[in-house]
């Protein structure tokens, strides 16, 4: 008995083994294929999350062996970057953030997404830095202040000696500066970056060039195109969702994924100067509409145009004082042409407009601000509909009145029947009582000067 139990117990570990590696084999012949490419090339948006999000999500490790975002951006906004770094952390699949092409930056929220992403490359001169946090709500820009980043010098680390951003700083200016100092630090610790340079990033907006970048372990890999990129991370150990892997990148087939149709639209009506030509478009539209009912067009194509703009508002950091500023603008010089106060009303809406319009997008947050341009062509274009309306207005008032008894005055006739100061006279086929100071004889020519209720006050023509 004890003979066959060895063997039996023999036998089931030879069989456990040889499914072990089995199971091995397995896994290593359903790795990803391919190493998907998505290219982040301009500011970080509502659109740019989108798709970035979009396309981690329905990716599986057994079709991708690795993502690369390749980056070319100024910043963006701080709510699109947490979405994509919260993407990149959930994400099953190591991402690899490379800045390329040569001439490419990862300024702002770019650094925070290089951070966080198991694998960073640059590409040669390339750079990366300037994470200043700007100081409006929602945005992460880059604020670079004169001598925060100094060149490297002596062999010093770059950036250290400036001045940090928080010691000029009010109190919410400190507190915002002091959380992406936290976050970006905390993302350096969790895949074993330079933190202290991240630190310095945000604070003193830093900023380096690839070569260095790699040398004080900001980064990981220098490589010049994407399959130098592949073969420099083959075999690296990384953490992907928290756990411990070997990246099998060698060989890997290179697939571009571009943004679709939907993210392209989305790119285009969150561009500050789009949406604000469409919230033009909308209001005007409107206006159209209910001055002159049923013409259908204009409060269609305003409808569609005000809930685009609305849409892309929602998704934007937008000073709604500033909003308000240019609908109270559009209402006073509506105002203006319906009540007429000799141009008050009309500069006031002017003015209102202007202002409004520059406000309206807080400037800082690359690529998420006004043209002044867009404003300046808006205002003076609304200025001249509005000068133009009551141009018209005024000389509708210098007219002759064509009806009504006011329309008699100056007005000639004849006199029909007359007695003492009183008569009867006729005045454009029609008879009327009249007055007069002068004596009058019926078949004599009269000229209507004044009326008196429904007696006119006449005078030898």
């Amino acid at each position: 008995m004890s003979r066959i139990s060895v063997n039996w117990l023999g036998g089931s570990l030879l069989a456990a083994v040889i499914g072990l590696l089995f199971c091995t084999l397995a896994a290593v012949n359903g790795a990803g294929h391919r190493a998907l490419v998505l290219d982040i090339d301009g500011a970080i948006g509502p659109a740019t999350a989108e798709y970035v999000m979009r396309e981690l999500r329905i990716l599986g490790p057994s079709e991708t062996g690795v993502v690369i975002l390749r980056m070319n951006t100024p910043g963006g906004l701080d709510t699109s970057m947490r979405e994509i770094i919260r993407a990149i952390l959930a994400s099953r699949i190591p991402v690899a953030a490379y800045v390329a092409p040569s001439g490419a930056r990862a300024a702002s929220a770019g650094t925070y997404i290089a951070y966080a992403s198991a694998i960073a490359a640059m590409a040669p001169g390339t750079n990366i830095g300037a994470a200043t946090p700007i100081q409006l709500a929602g945005l992460s820009g880059s604020t670079p202040q004169t001598g925060a980043a100094p060149s490297p010098q002596n062999g010093k680390q770059p950036g250290t000696g400036g001045k940090p951003a928080a010691e000029a700083g009010d109190t919410e200016s400190r507190k915002m500066v002091n959380d992406a100092a936290a976050y970006i630090r905390s993302l350096a610790e969790l895949n074993h970056r330079n933190a202290d340079w991240a630190e310095q990033a945000v604070r003193g907006a830093a900023s380096l060039p690839a070569s260095q970048a790699l040398k004080l372990g900001v980064i990981d890999v220098v490589a010049s195109d994407v399959p130098d990129l592949l073969r420099a991370i083959d075999g690296r150990a990384v953490t992907v969702n928290g756990k411990p892997q070997h990246l099998r990148t060698a060989g890997l087939d290179i697939v571009t994924v571009a943004p679709d149709w939907r993210t392209q639209f989305l790119s285009i009506i969150t561009d500050p100067n789009i949406a604000f030509m469409l919230m033009m478009i909308g209001l005007y539209g409107l206006i159209f509409e209910f001055l002159n009912p049923g013409m259908v067009a204009p409060g269609l194509v305003g409808g569609i145009s005000l809930l685009l703009a609305l849409f892309a508002l929602s998704l934007l950091p937008v000073d709604y004082a500033g909003a308000a500023l240019v609908a109270l603008g559009i209402g006073l010089m509506i105002a203006e042409v319906h009540i007429g106060s000799f141009g008050v009303l009309g500069v006031g809406g002017i003015a209102a407009f202007a202002v409004g319009a520059i406000i309206m997008f807080p400037s800082g947050a690359p690529g998420f601000h006004l043209s002044l341009p867009v404003v300046a062509t808006a205002t003076l274009a609304t200025a001249a509909f509005f000068l133009l309306a009551i141009g018209l207005l005024v000389r509708s008032r210098r007219r002759p009145v064509l009806t009504g008894r006011e329309a008699l005055r100056g007005a000639e006739g004849e006199t029909v029947a007359w007695q003492g100061g009183e008569g009867r006279v006729r005045v454009k086929g029609e008879i009327w009582r009249a007055r007069s100071r002068a004596e009058l004889v019926p078949g004599s020519r009269i000229k209507v000067v004044a009326h008196d209720g429904l007696v006119l006050i006449v005078e030898p023509a």
